[in-house]
């Protein structure tokens, strides 16, 4: 009786190592992913995070600090419009999902522009935030947008190249400056070998 136990035991630990093995450490229920592998990410500064979220995305890094008069820009806007993710100062990968409000405003058609640039000001992405409802008020309306960019940040390559800025414009379909905001949120790139 002792040898069937230890019999079954050994078959059930490798019918379960098979299926982690093959499923790669995702636990899985009718094809959709109940629990993320374990692995961690290295970040930056020296923390690690793990999977989180239905499709086990890396948690982000901490954030880096902000000084005080970019913060200051940051704060001055939000009386027209506030992000919410990435906060500032987040370490960023592709795709980068960009959300938050702003007054209606602040749109045209329903979207306006959203810009990454680089540490020198070389534009990597372009795209557009779109109203998450009626953006026709001067209310506060949701909107979201997903950038997807190629890192301009490597391994080895110096500290300053990781920095960088999500640039969310009013649109301002007159072309009259007087119309023009923006508001400047400077994020961190992590590097192209790791996303």
């Amino acid at each position: 009786m002792q040898r069937f136990f230890i019999l079954l035991t050994v078959v059930l630990v490798a019918i379960l190592g098979y299926w982690w093995w093959q499923g790669q450490g995702d636990v899985t229920l009718n094809g959709e992913m109940i629990a993320c592998p374990a692995d961690a990410r290295i970040c930056p500064d020296g923390s690690a995070v793990g999977r989180e979220g239905p499709e086990c995305q890396f948690a982000a890094c901490p954030a880096e600090p902000v000084p005080d008069d970019v913060q200051a820009q940051i704060d001055e806007k939000t009386e027209n419009i506030v992000v919410t993710n990435p906060p500032a100062g987040s370490y960023i990968a592709s795709p980068l999902q960009i959300s938050g409000e702003a007054r209606g405003t602040w749109f045209f058609e329903a979207d306006f522009p959203v810009v990454l640039t680089d540490w020198d000001g070389l534009i990597i992405a372009e795209h557009f935030a779109t109203a998450q409802g009626e953006w026709m008020t001067e209310d506060f309306v949701p909107f979201s947008s997903e950038l997807e960019f190629d890192s301009p940040y490597n391994e080895g390559d110096p500290d300053f190249m990781q920095r960088g800025w999500l640039i969310l414009q009013r649109d301002n379909p007159t072309d009259d400056p007087a119309f023009d905001d923006a508001v400047e949120i400077p994020v961190w790139f992590t590097p192209a070998a790791s996303e």
